[in-house]
């Protein structure tokens, strides 16, 4: 089994070389071949210096600032394995949460890490106005497009190549991106499931609080496009 990580950067140089130090050994010991791949969005510090430097990693590069989706989707696009999971580069959520992942690679597409399962561990919480925004949007995005997934927006997704044509469909490039893949994963009919996972937040996150309400804005946006036709 071949595995594609792919690893969204910008504005990483801190932590970005022990994130990958420590996804490249999990994967020699457990998988036959892997292939890491950075996307570097146009990052003002030093970590595109860092990341072209690491052994075993393919670093792509966007010419200006796109935004998180933009730039997941351009590293998927560009993904060769049977699975392909995508993570944060502050590793909020480990790679080791990659072992329980694969005991439901036979009977699921698209497995949702999240923080809001009886089981997910939040080891360093948010500040109180982010988890009250966040727990807002998950509620309304059980309602608008995914009744069933209590956290859309856990930076860490694993699924199938057959999910990867998805990535072209995307409209947006910014964090609102996951509503949208969960949209056309489930218009496909792909199965998906949401398994807990421990997650330590980043008091460093590009996420300020305003963020929240403009992703959440996507939301309504997404819906429209369906009825428009532009998924079909």
């Amino acid at each position: 089994m071949q595995i594609s990580v792919v690893i969204p950067a910008y504005n990483e140089a801190r932590v970005i070389s022990s994130t990958v130090k420590e996804v490249r050994e999990f994967l020699k010991n457990n998988f036959d071949s892997f292939e890491i791949i950075i996307v570097d969005d146009y990052s003002t510090d030093s970590t595109l210096k860092i990341i072209s430097s690491l052994p075993d990693v393919q670093v792509l590069r966007n010419l200006k600032n796109h935004g998180k989706g933009y730039t997941v989707a351009k590293g998927v696009r560009s993904a060769s394995g049977d699975w392909i999971l995508f993570m944060d580069a502050d590793n909020s959520t480990r790679i080791v949460e990659l072992d329980n992942f694969l005991k439901y690679k036979e009977d699921c597409d698209l497995l949702i890490a999240s923080r809001a399962l009886p089981s997910s561990k939040v080891k360093v919480k948010q500040n109180i106005l982010k988890i009250v925004l966040g727990k807002a949007g998950n509620l309304l995005s059980r309602l608008l497009i995914a009744p069933k997934i209590h956290d859309t927006q856990c930076g860490f997704k694993l699924f199938r190549r057959e999910v990867q044509p998805l990535f072209s469909q995307l409209t947006i490039s910014g964090f609102a991106f996951d509503f949208e893949l969960i949209w056309l994963a489930r218009k496909n009919n792909f199965r998906i499931k949401e398994l807990a996972v421990a997650w330590v937040n980043n008091f460093d996150s590009t996420v300020k609080w305003y963020t929240y309400p403009q992703t959440l804005l996507q939301l309504f946006i997404i819906r429209l496009n369906d009825l428009l036709g532009k998924y079909n």
